[in-house]
């Protein structure tokens, strides 16, 4: 059989692959040796920066099939009809580790999602968790900067880590989840995914409702033991990568379905603590869960640089129907995740095949590093024109809600960080329980300071009284006025 030849770059085959350039069999080497020169420049240049969070996953293309209309609630085009199916690429992802980092570390697990719809691109971008640690986009540098390396000895860091959280008592309720048995979930697959913000959904007649997205896993929660993840890590620390490429190579598609709550606008008025408080949960007697539809995984990547680490979410990539709240996690990251991918991929990181629309694209941005399209051609390339160019669909603009109060740097009005981090404790069994405060306990130890310590236990205390007792008889400490 023919094999292809190799060719440069620019299309010009290849005479020699194994030896460069030289004057005479000992060299020097000849600078005309173009395919050597271009073949050393391009392999230099083969990483494009790591993502600062999320940087190690792994990722797989699939549909998303409804299977309860629920356009009643939003004129979203791929969420209306049972039975629509919609093309779609998912990446998970660790938080705080680097690209060569182990999958099996104590860590939230990112559940990333593209919905190639046709009006335009969906992402939803959450967690395997339905809170997170801030509630405030200000505090989310300094959050990973607590995650990451220490600027001088380059190791990680418990100090700054405990520091941070218990001068930030909003963590507590996601510090409990991470350090219980799902702080470690078994697989990609045997996890479940949260939109963890709330966002807006519309429909046709333009009226509101305020949602949540929790995505079950069909294969069930599994976690791995401490123990046993730790030796994964060095035995293999592309487990949960491996893992996922394998299941879905030999036909076992993983899947999950999609519930959402709906709360009524008016509600988020009343209700008991701050609805758009991402560091909270709603509860599910008040806002019971809707089945949607269904998510499955069903195609590997054909090449991972191309398909994962070139793939670009943004919780602000939009359809119709589905618009942002006023939490305040969410529009930071409106801005925030955009811009990393400008910064890390390029201006035109959508029009790379993983990120294309399957919709029109219409618009007259133009130029900018590694356009690969048209770039408009010699279409009017300003608006407004009276050229017939594309404009506006007044029918698509966000709907309205109110909004009050002095511009100013406030907080919440609610400020109860302890409830829902106590009732979760209470929730556990008594084996949960006692793993809990051990991985709480083994994580805080190397902490040298016993005022983070106490100032912590404090936070558990508040929690739980026997939360807190437990930790701190563990560290091995008593907390002044609860003895």
């Amino acid at each position: 059989m023919d094999n292809n030849k190799l060719t440069t770059s620019w299309g010009a085959p290849v005479g020699d692959n194994q030896n460069s350039m030289t004057a005479g069999s000992r060299g020097p080497t000849l600078i005309q040796d173009v395919h050597l020169l271009e073949k050393l420049a391009h392999f230099n240049r083969e990483r494009v920066p790591e993502r600062v969070v999320h940087a190690k996953g792994a990722g797989a293309h699939g549909y998303f099939e409804v299977t309860n209309d629920l356009s009643k609630y939003t004129k979203a085009a791929f969420l209306s009809g049972v039975g629509k199916r919609t093309p779609m690429f998912a990446r998970f992802s660790t938080v705080a580790g680097e690209l060569g980092s182990a999958d099996t570390v104590r860590d939230p697990r990112g559940f990333a999602l593209k919905f190639y719809t046709e009006e335009g691109n969906y992402d939803l971008v959450g967690n395997n968790t339905p809170i997170f640690f801030i509630r405030d986009a200000i505090k989310f540098p300094d959050f990973i900067h607590t995650q990451k390396r220490h600027p001088q000895t380059h190791l990680k860091n418990p100090n700054a880590v405990w520091d941070f959280w218990s001068l930030s008592p909003e963590s507590l309720h996601q510090v409990t989840i991470l350090m219980s048995d799902r702080g470690i979930p078994a697989t990609l697959r045997h996890m479940h995914g949260f939109g963890s913000h709330t966002f807006k959904w519309v429909n046709a007649e333009g009226q509101a409702v305020w949602v949540k997205y929790h995505f079950k896993t069909e294969q069930g929660i599994k976690n791995l033991d401490v123990n046993l993840a730790a030796k994964l890590a060095g035995d293999n620390p592309d487990y949960h990568t491996e893992d996922l490429f394998n299941a879905i190579d030999q036909g076992d598609f993983p899947a999950w379905r999609l519930h959402v709550q709906i709360m009524p606008i008016e509600d988020a008025d009343t209700y008991r603590f701050d609805p758009f408080d991402v560091t909270k949960v709603w509860s599910q007697k008040d806002y019971p869960l809707i089945e949607v539809g269904r998510m499955v995984l069903d195609r590997n990547p054909e090449n991972y640089f191309a398909e994962v680490e070139q793939a670009t979410f943004s919780p602000g990539s939009f359809v119709p129907g589905i618009e942002a709240s006023p939490d305040k996690m969410l529009q930071g990251r409106l801005f925030a995740y955009a811009d990393a991918h400008r910064y890390r991929v390029g201006t035109n990181h959508n029009t790379l095949p993983i990120n294309r629309p399957q919709a029109e694209v219409n618009n007259y941005q133009r130029d900018g590093q590694m356009r690969s399209d048209g770039n408009g051609g010699k279409s009017v390339y300003y608006e407004p024109n009276s050229l017939g160019g594309p404009s506006e669909s007044p029918e698509t603009k966000p709907a309205a809600y109110a909004v009050s109060g002095q511009a100013d740097s406030v907080s919440y009005d609610h400020h109860d960080h302890f409830t829902q981090a106590g009732d979760l404790y209470r929730l556990f069994s008594e084996e949960e329980r006692a793993r809990l405060v051990q991985n709480i306990v083994g994580a805080m130890m190397p902490v040298e300071s016993d005022e983070i310590k106490l100032r912590q236990i404090g936070h558990f205390y508040k929690a739980d009284r026997e939360f807190g007792q437990r930790v701190a008889e563990g560290l091995g400490l008593s907390v002044p006025g609860t003895e």
